[in-house]
Order: structure tokens, then sequence, then C-alpha cells
């Protein structure tokens, strides 16, 4: 079973070991098939705090790390 991966800014770097992330997508709508942005906000697992507000990261899902977190940083795509 594969695990999801998607790529996100942070935009929340406060917390201790944790991220903000925000993954924005293009969706169309069912009935009036205009594109329309979503915008979804994780908490992601940043061990060695190496993450700053602005940075492109590659995200991907894992198991419960706390009652908020369940993702972790795989890579640092581009530091700002």
């Amino acid at each position: 079973m594969t695990k999801k991966e998607t790529i996100g800014t942070v935009i929340s770097n406060r917390m201790d070991k944790t991220v903000t992330v925000t993954i924005e997508k293009q969706i169309k709508h069912k009935k009036y098939r205009k594109i329309i942005s979503r915008t979804n906000k994780y908490y992601a697992d940043d061990p060695q705090n190496i993450c700053n507000i602005g940075d492109k990261v590659k995200i991907q899902e894992t198991r419960p790390l706390s009652k908020s977190k369940r993702w972790k940083i795989i890579e640092l795509i581009k530091k700002t």
C-alpha cells in the first residue's frame, strides 16, 4: 500500500517540531464547470526544525503522531 504524497507551502513554523502546510488544488465545479481553488491545511512533522515560512515541501501521510499531526516532511524542495 502506497502512502499519499503531496507538495505544499509552509505557512507557520511556530510550534516545536511541527509545521503547518497548505495545499492548494484547482477543481472544476460539477454543475457550473468553473475552476475553483480549494485550500487544505495540514500539520506535518519537522523533527529538525529546518523549515521556514514560504518553503516548498513534499509531505507524506503517516500514522497519527499526535492529536492533529498525520503527515511528515519528506524533502525540502525550495528554500526561501
